[in-house]
């Protein structure tokens, strides 16, 4: 039982991905998202810029 035995095996590198061609539906896709995440990021400025919508959650009373 040597020590190299043991432990977790390294997993084999995976062959590196060609550039695959785009054609005009993907561009348009990708057009799509970056408008999306771009109207996204609009409302989260819009939204960031007010007060909390609720204030508080649960409210204790007085009495023990």
């Amino acid at each position: 039982m040597s020590g190299r035995e043991g432990g977790k095996k390294k997993p084999l590198k995976a062959p590196k991905k060609s550039e695959k061609e785009m054609d005009e539906s993907d561009l348009q896709f990708k057009q799509k998202q970056k408008e999306a995440q771009k109207a996204l990021d609009a409302a989260k400025q819009k939204a960031g810029q007010k007060g909390p919508l609720v204030g508080g959650g649960i409210k204790k009373s007085g009495k023990k």
